[in-house]
């Protein structure tokens, strides 16, 4: 498929400019503008890349969302709201996407199916509002609230990633410093003993054998570090490996918790803002569990849909299963009781974003010094194993 730039006259002979996505060749762009009245003058292939699909950010499709939001609530037509951003998009990759979503909804297409082409953009949640929203007349609503949950969503991810920046640049810091201290200064360390001929000790041997290996075998070592980045992502592919990745990263010592907060946080969230603009319990539970994208959470979900089905509160579903913490059953339950259970369940969820923040904020009270420790000793241990042998020499001088 191709991108095609094109200049087309409407019936009045105005002529306008525009770019379409996704069509093989320019007889199959002149009879998609013919099935909406527009004529083809001429049109430019334009080259693309798939890096494009990585370049937009999470902040500019909520920056979209609340847009689209706003100008269709104002009474805008669908079509003039995408117009609008189209021309405001700065991102040009962004851009392509929105004409792309105009063109098929110019052709007949819903937005959701328009928008489902896009899915690397769109997530599963957005798309399941859409559907919502267009199928219960509410799209601003739930452009809207899809707009709120994003936003939410990028302030944890934002938050996580700040939190983790300090531990980040400490490791690296220290392997950098550990490659220094084996590629320039044992390297120096290793012509002194051979000056000296004194007989190296255990630590030192190694020491000297870990820095030959990276002075002289670095390419063994690139392609080693290679070949098990990709047998690890070959063995996620595999369900039953992925099964054992996602449950042990549900369990692993320290990090554990924070992640089943993180994944019940995604799921719980999802499952309420679906619920609350008329999507049917069973369908906000698919959506939630592809979200939540764990594996121990798609088991859980076709539990959960299964005692749903037989008459089961959700609340006592959600009890059922110990990943999901106390608070978020008790206010599943006064929220079934009142009759507003979407509504509780979000104030669950912004209380357990609150202890993921706590959580976070623990973490790295206990992390922190105890980088700044491994550091130090890992250090420490090399330039020990280098000067082990120096003290010996001057022991035999004395």
């Amino acid at each position: 498929m191709a991108v095609y730039q094109y200049v087309a006259k409407d019936r009045t002979g105005r002529k306008f400019s525009g770019i379409y996505n996704d069509i093989d060749n320019v007889n199959i762009l002149r009879e998609e503008l013919a099935k909406i009245g527009y004529g083809l003058v001429k049109a430019r292939q334009k080259k693309t890349s798939a890096r494009r699909r990585r370049k937009i950010k999470l902040s500019e499709v909520v920056a979209f969302a609340y847009k689209f939001s706003g100008m269709y609530s104002a009474g805008l037509s669908i079509l003039s709201c995408l117009e609008t951003l189209e021309g405001q998009s700065e991102n040009q990759a962004f851009k392509y996407v929105i004409a792309d979503i105009r063109q098929s909804i110019q052709a007949g297409s819903s937005l959701k199916n328009a928008c489902e082409k896009h899915r690397h953009i769109f997530s599963d949640f957005f798309l399941g509002m859409i559907e919502a929203g267009e199928s219960a007349g509410r799209l601003g609503t739930t452009l809207e609230l899809s707009a709120v949950y994003l936003e939410k969503q990028a302030d944890i991810k934002r938050k996580v990633v700040s939190a983790f920046a300090y531990p980040v640049v400490v490791t690296l810091t220290c392997f950098a410093v550990i490659a220094f201290l084996l590629i320039f200064v044992i390297p120096v360390f290793m012509k002194l003993y051979k000056q000296v001929h004194v007989q190296l000790p255990g630590p030192t041997r190694a020491l000297v054998g870990l820095s030959t290996l990276i002075t002289e075998k670095w390419w063994a070592i690139i392609i080693v570090a290679a070949a098990v980045v990709m047998i690890f992502r070959q063995l996620l592919k595999n369900p039953q490996a992925r099964a054992w990745w996602d449950n042990f990263k549900l369990n692993v010592p320290v990090f554990g918790k924070l992640n089943r907060m993180l994944v019940v946080s995604h799921f719980t969230r999802t499952f309420a803002m679906l619920a609350s603009v008329g999507v049917s319990f069973i369908d906000a539970l698919d959506v939630a569990r592809e979200v939540a994208h764990n594996h121990k959470l798609d088991e859980i979900t076709g539990e959960l849909k299964k005692e749903i089905k037989a008459g089961s509160p959700v609340a006592k579903s959600f009890k059922n299963h110990s990943i999901f913490p106390p608070i978020i059953i008790q206010l599943a339950a006064s929220g079934e009781q009142v009759g507003k259970l979407p509504e509780m369940l979000n104030k669950g969820t912004d209380l357990l974003d609150k202890d993921i923040d706590r959580a976070i904020n623990a973490l790295l009270v206990k992390l922190e010094p105890a980088l700044t420790v491994i550091m130090g000793t890992v250090v420490g241990l090399i330039l020990m194993g280098a000067y082990l042998p120096m003290f010996d020499y001057m022991g035999h001088l004395e």
